[in-house]
């Protein structure tokens, strides 16, 4: 098991040194830089450009670059952004807690609906009450979160005549005013990703509902809910995980129009603004951030695997 464990965290060495590597070439692949897009359209003389291009280091050999910038990774360092000049974990640590907390209220939210739901659905196969949630995970899938939230703020101001908050409020100033910020943008984007977890949930649910264990327990007289939960469910659980954990990792960073749309400031809008203005410091330190989350969540579900299913064993 410790073996296991420590070549799992020596392995995420490699796989984020490749991301690296990868997203520095792309970036440098494409036309044009930040100071050329800072002097477009401008009479600025050449040698003006030349200079600032010196003082940024972007006329240094693409390899020195690469090596310059793994070496302040080395220590910690991620270096500052070449559009504000602020360094860029500064600018990381503002955001990253929206991004982080917004994520969690939406995966908890998915979770305590499509779990019950999906196992609903799943024993109650082909009745109204399945052929109601299926239709309701189909909703999920065809709307974009971005859409559902839309929607859900004309309706709050509408009946309700309120509209959530403008300005985001961290948690630990004023909880109150950090939840009203952030309810209406979790349930958008919890029930678009509750969509897919359910229907994973019945899909693995009634495939284990069919195997033989199940049928000698029934055969046996277990009750009915101990045979869904304690022996249906568990097993059932992998792929669910599997899909929750993914999922997870993707609202970190991939909610970009649901932030436009709530006004929220999280990391999905800082990369897409380092896109536009040519940050390659800042774009290659925030993909490095989201390929270090994937694999830590893929790390963490591994573990999960063990505690759901004693039969697993890693040599």
């Amino acid at each position: 098991m410790r073996r296991y464990v420590v070549g799992r965290l020596l392995l995420m060495i490699p796989t984020l040194v490749g991301v690296a590597i990868l997203t520095f070439v792309i970036m440098r692949a494409v036309p044009g830089d930040i100071v050329a897009l800072q002097y477009a359209g401008s009479t600025v003389p050449q040698s003006v450009i030349d200079e600032q291009r010196h003082i940024l280091g972007l006329d240094k050999p693409m390899w020195n670059q690469f090596t310059d910038w793994m070496g302040q990774i080395a220590h910690g360092d991620l270096g500052q952004s070449l559009w504000t000049g602020h360094p860029v974990v500064e600018e990381i640590q503002i955001r990253l807690p929206l991004s982080i907390e917004l994520a969690i209220l939406a995966t908890l939210f998915a979770v305590a609906i499509a779990v019950p739901l999906g196992v609903v659905a799943a024993v109650r196969q082909d009745s109204w009450v399945d052929y109601v949630i299926r239709v309701f995970s189909i909703g999920g899938l065809s709307m974009p979160s971005f859409w559902i939230g839309l929607l859900m703020v004309l309706f709050t101001i509408t009946v309700f005549n309120w509209a959530p908050p403008l300005i985001f409020t961290p948690i630990t100033e004023d909880p109150a005013a950090n939840l009203a910020g952030l309810i209406l943008p979790a349930i958008a984007v919890g029930y678009r990703y509750s969509a897919v977890s359910m229907r994973m949930t019945r899909s693995t649910v009634l495939e284990v509902l069919r195997e033989d264990y199940v049928r000698t327990a029934r055969a046996k007289g277990v009750r009915e809910s101990v045979v869904v939960m304690r022996h249906a469910l568990r097993n059932a659980l992998l792929p669910v995980v599997t899909v929750i954990s993914l999922e997870f990792a993707f609202l970190i960073g991939g909610l970009v129009v649901t932030e436009q749309v709530f006004n929220l400031n999280g990391i999905g809008k800082l990369l897409v603004d380092a896109v536009a203005h040519r940050d390659y410091t800042m774009i290659q330190s925030l993909v490095l951030l989201l390929a270090a989350v994937f694999v830590l969540v893929n790390f963490a579900v591994d573990m999960v695997y063990m505690f759901l299913d004693p039969r697993i064993r890693y040599a």
